[in-house]
Parts: structure tokens; C-alpha cells; sequence
């Protein structure tokens, strides 16, 4: 007869031994495995969180030796009510004057005196002639039309040249304004009656020979630092390359253009941000310490460690032998962390706007003696340095998936040792279960002899 669990027999080989000697067995080959594959989880989680913080300080050198961050320019004018400038990327940084004696108009007539927006304009049907400055368009009419169409009429076969408008002087005072779309001489209007085809002029003189010359179109005249400039428009963008000048009204004005500087500053505040997150985890990642608990992740790695040596080593060593960082105001600290003094930087913009460019982004820096030393910029060389390990296909890269490869191993190696342990103990489990048949038969025999020894005692004792 069989037993449905271990120990019902010999109340020795119970399950609860084997589960004893099973932790046991686990604690010696299973739990090892699982600690280390717990530890390189936390290194590829820390590793994660450093690749993020790297790749962000990447990011940030991207922002600084792309195009566009020392060419933007921003123009100033003194007063703005006189003129208001705006400048294109890489153009020239220069301080200039700007005196307007006037500025260009439009050529603006008038007709004479209808009395409403539906008078007629004509006893009969033909044509005239609309003369813009040397434009001139062909304008048929007939003895229906009235100033309201003739205006809309105007408008839709003349608006690249002309604007026309109706304009109410009293109740009964109605008249055309034809006003040239451009400013500047040689912007005359006028409206010639060629009558129908035999001749016959039946337009309104009131359009005619009654026009009144409301506006004469002349050019903007002013000087750029004392040079008399003449212009047709009021926006001038041919004085000056990448400049776009719009003249406001009659005054003098100073106008100053220079780089970018708020833009520079929050570019490079923006990176000092991600630098000194990043150098900050790094020291925490590879923190020495007698005390486990405070023990970097890291503290032992050379990749790691490396890695924070050459990010730290290059802020020594930019800088194409014409000058240091420290110079344009980027200080470092005791603790390594990266600081921006905008007073030196801004020194350094208004001593040689040129060299800052060259010096941070690249190009070509001209030394005290007159010498021109092309240089890659420091961000260039930081920007390089910090790709090493923050691109793809780089040296985080290649950790992360070195330490994927020993989690996956040791998963592996982990799954083997519990299926070995598993396939032990099944078979000691059976093996018991047989050890205790055989215990719990030899204690039933040994129970019989033991009664049938006792009942021949008393049957002796019973005989006396």
C-alpha cells in the first residue's frame, strides 16, 4: 500500500526536510547567479539614466556649433519712430546713422463731386485710357455705370498698380480717390477720355478734366552717416547686405547691429545645464567609499570612470592654443561643475565679436600679432569628444550591450541550475517516498510481532 505524502511512514523524510535542503542547494547555486544578475540590472538602469544625460550634453554642443547661433543678428534703433532696421543672418556688425529729411509717398488724385455712390459717370458708351506712372490700362465704360462699379471696375483690371476708394466729403459729396500702389517719382496718375468709336467723349469731365492732384509721389531722402541716399520706397533692403532699413518719418536715429547675444548666452547656459547634470552623476556613479552603501554603481568600472576623466580632461586642453575658455567667461569649479560669467563673455563680444565666434564655434581667429589661426571652436572639440561615447554604435552603446549579453547569460546559467535542481528533487522526492513505504511496512510488521509477543505473554500469565 502506498502513501500520498512524505513522512506519513517514517514522520523522518518529510517534505518539509526536502524543502530545507532545497533552499540550501538554491542558496549555494541559485541565489548567487540571481544577486549578479540583479547588479548588472542596477549598472544597466544607471547606465541608461548616464547615456540619457550624455546624450543631452551631446545635444547641447549640437545647439552651438550649428549655423545660426553667432551669425543671427539683432538690430537696434534708437528711435523707432524714425526708422526701424532688421538684419539677416551673418550679416555685417556695424553701428551706423540714419538723418530722413523725407519719406517717399504715393501719387494720390481725386475726382470731382458726385452725388452718390450710384451716379452715373457717362452719357454713353467707351473707353478711356488709366495711366499709372508708364503703366497704362484700357477701361471701357457705358452710360449705366456708375462711380461704385467704375471703382470696382478700376480695381480689378488696375490693382497691381492702383487703389481705388470711394470717399464721402457731405451728404451729397461722393468722390473717386485713385491713390499708385507704389511710392517714389514717376508714379503720375491721370484718366484720358477716348470716347466711343467715332470719337464721342461722354465720361464724366468730373474724372477727367476735373481731377485734383492730392499727393505728389516723391522719393525718400536721407543720409546713411552723412551720405545723402535717395530711395523710391520707404523700405530700403540695397544699402546694405542682409540689412532691411524702413524709414518711419523725418528725425535722426542711431542704429546699432550686433550678434545675438541673448541667443548665445542661453545656448551656452543651456549646455552648462546638461554638462554639470552629467559630471554630477558621474561622481555620484563612481564614488569611492570603505562603506558599500556609499559606493558608487560605478566605482570600480574603468569604462565609467574613463569616461568622466576624458570629459574632465578636455576642459583643459580646448581652446587650439589661442586663449581658454576661462577667458570668455566659462569658469569651472572646485567640483567640476561649469559656470557662465556674461560679463567677460559680453567684454570679449564687444572687444572682437570675430574671434569669440571662432574661438567657441570655429573659424578663423586673427591673434594680437596679426596672425589668423583657423581653430575647430571648443564646443567643436567638446562636442566630439562627448560623441565618443553618446552616438549610436558608440561606447555606451557597445556597455549597454555587453551588459545585456552577461544579464542574458546569467539568466541563462540561472535557468540551468534551477532545472537541474528541480529535476534532483523530484527524483529524491520519489526516492523518499519509497524509503518511506518500506519504513512504514517495517513498522507495521514490527507492530504485529510486538502484539503477538504481548498475547502470548498474557496467555502465559493466564495458564499460572
Amino acid at each position: 500500500m502506498g502513501i500520498s505524502s512524505l513522512g506519513v511512514g517514517s514522520s523522518v523524510l518529510t517534505q518539509d526536510v526536502l524543502d530545507q535542503l532545497r533552499a540550501a542547494d538554491e542558496a549555494q547555486f541559485v541565489t548567487p547567479v540571481e544577486k549578479r544578475i540583479s547588479s548588472e540590472k542596477s549598472k544597466s538602469g544607471a547606465l541608461d539614466v548616464l547615456d540619457a544625460l550624455m546624450d543631452n550634453v551631446y545635444g547641447s554642443l549640437k545647439g552651438l556649433t550649428e549655423y545660426g547661433v553667432f551669425e543671427a543678428r539683432v538690430a537696434t534703433s534708437s528711435n523707432e519712430s524714425i526708422a526701424t532696421v532688421s538684419a539677416a543672418a551673418s550679416s555685417d556688425l556695424q553701428d551706423f546713422t540714419l538723418e530722413v529729411s523725407n519719406l517717399a509717398t504715393k501719387e494720390i488724385e481725386q475726382s470731382d463731386s458726385f452725388n452718390a455712390e450710384d451716379a452715373k459717370i457717362a452719357t454713353g458708351s467707351g473707353k478711356f485710357e488709366l495711366a499709372v506712372g508708364t503703366q497704362k490700362y484700357i477701361i471701357n465704360y457705358n452710360d449705366t455705370m456708375t462711380l461704385k462699379e467704375l471703382k470696382n471696375l478700376i480695381n480689378k483690371e488696375a490693382g497691381d498698380s492702383i487703389d481705388a476708394t470711394i470717399v464721402q466729403l457731405g451728404d451729397t459729396d461722393f468722390r473717386l480717390m485713385l491713390s499708385s500702389d507704389k511710392t517714389g517719382t514717376g508714379q503720375a496718375i491721370s484718366i484720358t477720355d477716348l470716347g466711343d468709336d467715332a470719337g464721342n467723349k461722354t465720361l464724366d469731365t468730373a474724372l477727367t478734366d476735373n481731377m485734383t492732384n492730392v499727393q505728389t509721389a516723391v522719393d525718400a531722402n536721407f543720409k546713411f552717416n552723412g551720405l545723402n541716399i535717395v530711395r523710391q520706397s520707404n523700405t530700403i533692403d540695397d544699402l546694405l547686405s542682409g540689412v532691411t532699413i524702413t524709414l518711419q518719418d523725418a528725425g535722426k536715429t542711431n542704429v546699432s547691429i550686433k550678434q545675438d547675444r541673448d541667443n548665445i548666452e542661453t545656448k551656452i547656459n543651456n549646455f552648462i545645464e546638461k554638462y554639470n547634470s552629467a559630471i554630477f552623476q558621474l561622481t555620484e556613479d563612481t564614488k569611492s567609499s570603505q562603506k558599500v552603501e556609499e559606493r558608487g554603481i560605478f566605482s570600480s568600472d574603468s569604462t565609467v570612470k574613463g569616461m568622466k576623466r576624458d570629459i574632465q580632461n578636455i576642459l583643459n586642453t580646448v581652446g587650439g592654443g589661442v586663449g581658454r575658455m576661462q577667458d570668455y567667461g566659462i569658469e569651472v569649479g572646485d567640483d567640476g561643475r561649469l559656470s557662465l560669467d556674461s560679463t567677460k563673455l559680453n567684454e570679449k563680444l564687444d572687444e572682437n565679436p570675430d574671434n569669440v565666434q571662432a574661438f567657441l564655434a570655429g573659424g578663423t581667429f586673427v591673434k594680437s600679432d596679426g596672425q589668423n589661426v583657423e581653430v575647430d571652436g571648443i564646443f567643436t572639440e567638446m562636442e566630439n569628444t562627448f560623441a565618443k561615447y553618446s552616438k549610436y554604435g558608440a561606447v555606451l552603446d557597445d556597455y549597454k550591450t555587453s551588459i545585456q549579453d552577461r544579464i542574458d547569460s546569467l539568466n541563462t546559467q540561472r535557468e540551468k541550475a534551477v532545472a537541474r535542481l528541480d529535476s534532483r528533487y523530484r527524483t529524491l522526492a520519489k526516492q523518499w517516498q519509497a524509503y518511506d513505504l518500506m519504513i512504514s511496512q517495517l513498522n507495521a510488521a514490527s507492530s504485529t510481532f510486538i502484539q503477538m509477543a504481548n498475547s502470548l505473554t498474557d496467555a502465559q500469565n493466564n495458564l499460572k
